[in-house]
């Protein structure tokens, strides 16, 4: 059997995941076959980047003193949570990785909790000791409070412990800068704590599907681990599915990870993580098996989807002008293309058109949008909504655990932001003009929140939500106390028309901008909507006035992005995306016929 070891890395956002993994990278010498420079190599996605969020998992591997180490990077964010779960399966143990001026934050809650739940062996490393402020004892005790507070085994509890400056390439035993000489102690740690993979080499074939990517020439490429038996490139194979059913297939390829490239081996045995092609109808989580004894690997659970949206084609007056994907095709295709990469999403047919999706957050379902958009597609779709359960009559709704860290001086106002949303304090510490609140809510109370909590907060406040289960409904939600300005005509924005509006409430547009009837251009000041006419134009006469020319103040507009879009619009309003622009407009578009819909008029 080779000599292998599995490992997945755990961080909050910014301690330094990335790029302790490159660090590993150049120090075994790993060929990266790009620049390896500057550019941290595991976040490679152009959202990642943006947001310094992980949110797909990636394999890489190193060889060091013979042994091949596997690295899975995981999600940070509990609304990836599919995601985690998976890649978890394919670790045998796991790298904790701590701020030393920070110590553990909420988001490494949430992944930690589901790698003590399959028992992996976790290494802590102490990472930026070199940071000002750096303080590894305080980091420490709060990463034990965790372990505890998680319920982890003695055995789990007792774990060793690295300090590491990942920028600087360095890792030891003891916080001492000075005594380090580059990054092997990490692995050296691994050696010795993380475990060999267990299975047989000799028993019957069984590799576990945890993620599918595509490929222009090999086609569906699906990755997963060798729990039991050994795996030839050609041979004949057989695929359990998700409903038991078996058929036998031949690989077209078999192939291994070397660094950060995927490269074709004859064979793999226990323990290796492998991506094979040549298998069209697999999907994750599915068991490949010898076909003389197929045996079934237990299937991965997922946790429920607790928010849903609509998807539909856009239908406005602009519709098919900026994408290039606009067709109720190419959405659906594109959108089941997702749901094999994508175990916590769910897509099925609304009654009255388009597609109900459901994700595991705000979230999860606004950066899928995003992705969407970016690829050239133009779609419209509704306000996020809670999914319900019924329960011995009794109708449940999703609530989350909710951890926030905010300045001193802002504690207050959060405090008062969130009992409007009927959240529950669970507990609240301070540390250093740090305070730390933990609350319990409904889903419902955070839609809307997160972009109102970055303004109370000056952009110096940190927010992260775990799903907890589902209750009754705490009360019940009052609707938005504002109206929007609606556009009367279709038109171009004109400065004059905006200066006449913009005392009526917010403007979410300057002047020059192209808009339709039925667009939404701004918040109304007052509880109902009001159509406005943007657009006016000044009427100019060969006369003049005194005081004419002197320029009236305009006033910033507000520009409202995906996930404000989204928090902002009511259920008789719609979010239009395209690759260019994101459009708030309503339903239906003119206010008579939307009031004799309402009415039940035909």
């Amino acid at each position: 059997m080779a000599n292998i070891r599995n490992i997945a890395i755990i961080a909050h956002v910014d301690h330094g995941k990335t790029t302790l993994v490159d660090a590993l990278l150049k120090q075994t010498a790993t060929h990266l076959n790009k620049d390896a420079g500057t550019e941290l190599i595991m976040d490679s996605n152009e959202l990642e980047k943006e947001r310094g969020i992980t949110i797909f998992s990636k394999n890489a591997s190193v060889v060091y003193n013979g042994t091949k180490i596997n690295i899975i990077d995981t999600p940070g964010h509990a609304d990836f949570g599919g995601e985690v779960e998976r890649v978890l399966k394919m670790a045998d143990g796991c790298l904790l990785l701590i701020d030393a001026k920070e110590g553990p934050m909420p988001q490494t809650r949430f992944v930690l909790k589901k790698a003590l739940e399959l028992n992996l062996r976790i290494i802590v490393v102490v990472n930026k000791i070199d940071k000002p402020g750096a303080r590894c004892d305080y980091a420490l005790n709060k990463t034990f409070d965790l372990f505890v507070e998680l319920g982890a085994s003695d055995e789990l509890i007792d774990f060793p412990i690295i300090y590491a400056s990942a920028k600087n390439g360095l890792a030891g035993e003891s916080d001492n800068l000075n005594e380090m000489k580059n990054i092997s102690p990490v692995f050296e740690a691994i050696l010795k704590h993380v475990p060999e993979p267990s299975g047989d080499a000799a028993a019957p074939l069984q590799i576990l599907i945890t993620t599918i990517s595509g490929d222009a020439f090999k086609g569906r490429i699906a990755t997963g681990r060798v729990y039991n038996g050994i795996v030839k490139a050609g041979q004949q194979i057989a695929l359990i599915n998700r409903k038991g059913q078996i058929s036998t297939h031949r690989l077209v390829s078999l192939m291994t990870y070397q660094g950060l490239e995927r490269v074709d081996a004859k064979e793999a045995s226990v323990g290796d993580i492998i991506a094979i092609s040549g298998i069209d109808e697999i999907t994750i989580g599915e068991t490949i098996a010898d076909p003389a004894t197929p045996k079934a690997l237990p299937l991965l659970h997922i946790e429920e989807p607790t928010v849903k949206m609509v998807f539909m084609v856009n239908d406005s007056p602009f519709a098919g002008k900026e994408g290039k994907f606009t067709t109720s095709r190419q959405i659906q295709e594109r959108l089941m293309k997702e749901l094999e990469n994508d175990m916590a999403l769910k897509v099925e047919d609304a009654p009255a058109g388009g597609w109900v999706v459901s994700g595991r957050g705000e979230l999860h379902l606004a950066i899928l949008i995003e992705r969407l958009r970016r690829e050239g597609y133009e779609l419209q779709v509704s306000r996020p909504q809670v999914i319900t359960h019924e329960e011995n009559g009794k109708t449940l709704v999703p609530y989350e655990e909710v951890f926030i860290e905010v300045p001193d001086e802002y504690s207050g106002t959060v405090i008062q932001k969130l009992g409007t949303r009927h959240a529950e304090m669970k507990d609240m510490r301070k540390d250093n003009n740090i305070t730390y609140l933990d609350f319990i809510m409904p889903t419902r109370g955070l839609f809307g929140y997160r972009s109102e909590f970055l303004s109370d907060t000056r952009g110096l406040g940190l927010i992260n939500t775990s799903f907890l289960d589902y209750r009754e409904d705490s009360a019940a939600w009052p609707e938005r106390d504002r109206g929007s300005l609606i556009a009367f005509e279709t038109g171009t924005t004109n400065l004059y028309g905006l200066l006449n509006v913009q005392d009526r409430g917010i403007l979410f547009f300057g002047p020059g901008i192209p808009v339709y009837k039925g667009q939404i251009v701004g918040q109304n000041a007052r509880s109902e909507d009001l159509e406005v006419n943007v657009c006016k134009a000044k009427q100019l006469s060969n006369m003049r006035s005194k005081g004419d020319g002197v320029a009236e103040h305009f006033k910033a507009p507000k520009t409202m992005d995906l996930e404000e879009s989204l928090e902002y619009i009511s259920d008789d309003e719609l979010v239009e995306v395209t690759p260019l622009n994101i459009r708030l407009r309503k339903v239906t578009l003119d206010k008579i016929q939307a009031r004799k819909k309402e009415l039940g008029i035909k």
